[in-house]
């Protein structure tokens, strides 16, 4: 049976004995991550300070975590107008990831378009985000070669969205 060693905000730590090991498990809150793409087909990244993080600023696409009861679909919504300003017309989940094991999470991925300004209020300030900067295809993938984009499950999800071939429609 599993024991919670530990809850905080975002986290939980678990341990279970099975057999003569005891495995531990950390459970993340559902998160996503969203592509906005502009008229020009441009991608929409942000470049944000996150103090406790190393490094400080990093360069990424719109991400969140889900709110209690709250949708993926209305979470990017809400993430993409918390964020950036803007609402988008249309939004497609193109990939679900999930993990388990030593590490539990579950992340949707978004293409967004048909971008409208529609700002909501930051909740983690509005001084977190130094700029939102639109790329090409090929400057996101020359970012991530070049490990400036580097938080690894955006990363994975802009590979998969390569995958599918949506940004060549």
């Amino acid at each position: 049976m599993e024991k919670v060693e530990w809850q905080g905000k975002f986290l939980k730590m678990t341990t279970e004995k099975i057999g003569e090991i005891i495995w531990e498990r950390a459970y993340l809150p559902g998160g996503l991550v969203i592509f906005p793409v502009t008229s020009e087909g441009k991608i929409l990244l942000i470049r944000e300070r996150r103090p406790h993080e190393n490094p400080p600023v990093r360069l990424k696409p719109v991400s969140g975590m889900l709110d209690a009861g709250e949708s993926p679909l209305e979470c990017a919504q809400r993430e993409l107008q918390e964020e950036i300003g803007f609402k988008a017309t249309s939004m497609k989940e193109f990939w679900t990831y999930k993990t388990s094991g030593t590490v539990n999470s579950v992340t949707h991925f978004f293409l967004a378009t048909g971008l409208i300004p529609s700002k909501l209020p930051n909740p983690d300030g509005e001084d977190v985000i130094e700029e939102i900067i639109a790329f090409t295809p090929d400057e996101v993938a020359a970012k991530v070669a070049s490990e400036e984009m580097r938080w690894g499950v955006s990363v994975m999800g802009w590979f998969k969205l390569l995958q599918t071939n949506l940004l060549a429609k």
